[in-house]
């Protein structure tokens, strides 16, 4: 059949597209998927505007998605704009109360808002939240104390989000949460991200980072390893493959994985639409890990 000549290239490509990517808006309308944002995908607005449509597209077709969110550049910035000396034990910053102050300044009053003005603008409904909204997550204090206010995550809460999601709003969560004190604590958003998946039940966890994935060589991007069992998972850590920052980020993945989530994916920020590539495509790009022997990508 011949095509009609008012009907352009790109508009016969575009509906194409759409209609491939129908069995996936099948498969996960619904389905609760929780989004770490951070790294690149943060610092330029082409990428920053990319990650807001992926994501008002995925609430418009049907598909739940959570997104959780940190901000440690900007918390740099305000921090020496106002003076105050950083503190690093091991290499992790020490969190002090003067630190603390504005850590929940930047997360929650303005890096937060960025975030839900932007998908606000492109077409989501979002609304922004902390750890401490409904008793949304409950904070203890990391390790022995020797870091301050740095938090671990020791229970999630999530019925206030729930009538959100039902009603197609996109929360967004800054990773600070009080303790049974009142005390606020900075959380790492992974961990947060990885423990709110797994109290959702959702259906996938992805963290969009400044990586292609999980590297079996780490400077070479082909060696990228793209789907792993839980197992295999565990392994890499053991084996000391994987080590550095992705050692937390996988860590993150595998329990979420032993708490339910169907996958956890390890996602390249820096790739304009990386959600949608991850979510309606099977090859995906970049690691997925799998609680259990579930094929393929998507």
């Amino acid at each position: 059949m011949n095509q009609d000549p008012l009907i352009s290239p790109q508009d016969s490509l575009r509906v194409s597209v759409l209609s491939e990517a129908l069995p996936y808006i099948q498969r996960f309308a619904g389905r609760r998927v929780v989004v770490k944002y951070g790294g690149s995908a943060m610092a330029h607005q082409e990428l920053r505007d990319a990650v807001f449509r992926d994501l008002a597209l995925l609430a418009c077709v049907g598909v739940q998605p959570v997104v959780v969110h940190g901000g440690g550049p900007e918390i740099n910035h305000w921090l020496s704009r106002l003076a105050i000396e950083p503190h690093f034990i091991d290499g992790l910053r020490v969190t002090d109360a003067d630190t603390m102050d504005v850590v929940e300044m930047v997360l929650v009053g303005r890096v937060n808002k960025q975030i839900v003005n932007g998908l606000n603008r492109l077409g989501g409904k979002a609304v922004g939240l902390s750890g401490c909204d409904g008793g949304l997550v409950e904070a203890r204090t990391w390790g022995d104390g020797s870091h301050g206010l740095v938090g671990d995550v020791a229970a999630v809460h999530p019925e206030v989000l729930t009538p959100l999601l039902e009603n197609g709003y996109i929360p967004v969560i800054s990773s600070v949460a009080p303790n049974p004190q009142g005390q606020s604590h900075n959380i790492n958003a992974d961990t947060v991200a990885g423990e709110l998946a797994a109290s959702l039940q959702a259906e996938k966890l992805i963290l969009l980072t400044d990586t292609p994935g999980i590297l079996r060589e780490r400077t070479d991007p082909s060696s990228l390893l793209r789907q792993l069992s839980l197992s295999e998972a565990r392994e890499l850590i053991a084996s000391g493959l994987v080590n550095g920052g992705m050692t937390p980020k996988t860590e993150c993945c595998i329990r979420a994985l032993a708490q339910g989530v169907g996958a956890a994916h390890i996602v390249d920020g820096r790739v304009p639409h990386a959600l949608l590539l991850e979510v309606f495509t099977d090859a995906g790009i970049g690691t997925m890990v799998l609680g259990s022997s579930l094929p393929g990508h998507g």
